[in-house]
């Protein structure tokens, strides 16, 4: 996987659990998967009296509470909770029991999360309070809560990891990253075994007021929200924003092997480049996010006609869905027509930085379970996006061996990874 070092070891995923707006854990989010399900609903966590964007993708039916101690429910953000149910699903998963864990093990056990928005609801929260004569009911810790690295440590704490604790904030690109630099670790010997994937929660007011301010969410669907998100369709006309969180454990081959434990897919390839073009736009030419794919196939030694599956991007958006349609013709020239590929935000709306982790859910579904979930709402071909984006229904016994999960972030960025079936 790294190819100036001369044997690093390889990376597996061993366990695997979320919190979804389709489904809490892993089973329920699969089976809301197949089925083509929406989560995206009317907001219920604040007032959107006065807001033109009145719908996304919350994780409903989930006990918040339950995941903190009740001296911290007061202090920490909304995806401090969404981060430890799904981390104890994923730990569970691998079958890691800590009790039985030595200090040494627990100093090489680390944490890198990915998060776009972070504690930024948190922080909008106790603005109101401190600018509305409430401080009395603002947090003690408001500033560390507030502060995107602290999240890694929550899970740091409760699991007792000693291992290094870091948080990537890269935009829609985070978790992907983060999840590369989490095998990076374990590739080199630097840490034997991490959690990883993504968290967001960017679901308040003024983050709401944010984005609509730069047009990118749809407000034509507030009467009929499982519709709104509508990647590749013709008509599809803005972003859903979304929560959630997908945790997974990493550690080498060797070790899952003796073990004995359950592996989901080998992490083969990872490639990352920048636009340097803009904020929040793409470039037209499609031509670094197609590098960022090349670069992935090539780490994991693949020629394009290798992958199986794509998952992609996908946000729904006029820009990003025609350009990320150029971008896998730049990168796999007449494969791309053959390529079988979907885009998961069609259900669960756009989680920030929490989207390649969410992706990479949805892929290991094809990877171990032969089933491709369906891009819904996708009703009207658009001339521009011609690819099979799997429209509507999900594709069963499928032959998925090898996948390429795409991202693409706010100010120019670009992730994959590659994901593949463990060969001995």
């Amino acid at each position: 996987m790294f190819e100036n070092f001369t044997k690093p070891r390889r990376v597996v995923i061993t366990g695997f659990g979320c919190v979804t707006p389709i489904g809490i854990g892993r089973e329920d989010f699969w089976k809301s998967l197949r089925t083509g399900k929406s989560g995206v609903g009317q907001i219920e966590s604040f007032d959107t009296a006065d807001t033109k964007v009145k719908i996304a993708a919350e994780v409903k039916n989930f006990d918040w509470e339950a995941e903190l101690n009740p001296k911290d429910r007061k202090h920490v953000a909304r995806t401090v909770p969404l981060a430890l149910r799904a981390a104890r699903e994923a730990v569970m998963d691998a079958r890691i029991e800590f009790e039985n864990f030595t200090l040494g093990e627990r100093q090489n056990f680390g944490v890198i999360l990915g998060t776009g928005g972070g504690g930024l609801a948190f922080t909008e929260r106790q603005y109101r309070y401190w600018f509305t004569g409430e401080e009395k009911k603002a947090s003690l810790y408001t500033i560390p809560a507030s502060t995107h690295g602290g999240l890694s440590s929550e899970l740091s704490m409760v699991f007792g990891l000693h291992g290094l604790s870091h948080v990537v904030s890269t935009g829609c690109t985070s978790s992907t990253d983060a999840m590369f630099y989490a095998a990076q670790n374990i590739a080199l010997g630097k840490q034997n075994f991490m959690l990883t994937g993504g968290v967001d929660s960017p679901l308040a007011l003024g983050i709401l007021k944010g984005f609509d301010l730069m047009t990118v969410l749809t407000d034509g669907w507030n009467d009929a929200p499982e519709r709104a998100s509508r990647p590749f369709s013709k008509d599809r006309s803005g972003i859903v924003l979304g929560e959630g969180a997908w945790i997974y454990v990493l550690e080498s081959l060797e070790s899952a092997q003796t073990r004995g434990a359950k592996i989901y897919a080998e992490i083969a390839g990872y490639g990352s480049t920048c636009d340097a073009y803009h904020r929040v736009r793409l470039e037209e030419n499609g031509v670094e996010p197609a590098r960022a794919m090349t670069l992935a196939m090539a780490d994991a030694g693949l020629a394009p006609e290798r992958i199986d599956y794509v998952n992609l991007h996908g946000t729904s958006t006029q820009l990003n869905d025609r350009i990320e349609t150029v971008s896998i013709k730049n990168a796999f020239g007449k494969h791309a027509y053959q390529l079988k590929m979907s885009a998961t935000k069609s259900q669960i709306g756009h989680p920030q930085g929490a989207s390649g982790a969410a992706g990479i859910g949805a892929t290991l579904l094809a990877l171990k379970e032969s089933v491709i979930a369906p891009t819904i709402n996708l009703d009207v071909p658009d001339a521009d996006c011609d690819l099979d984006y799997t429209p509507n229904m999900a594709r069963e016994d499928t032959d998925v061996k090898i996948a390429l999960c795409n991202c693409i972030g706010f100010g120019s960025k670009n992730s994959a990874l590659v994901l593949k079936e463990v060969e001995v």
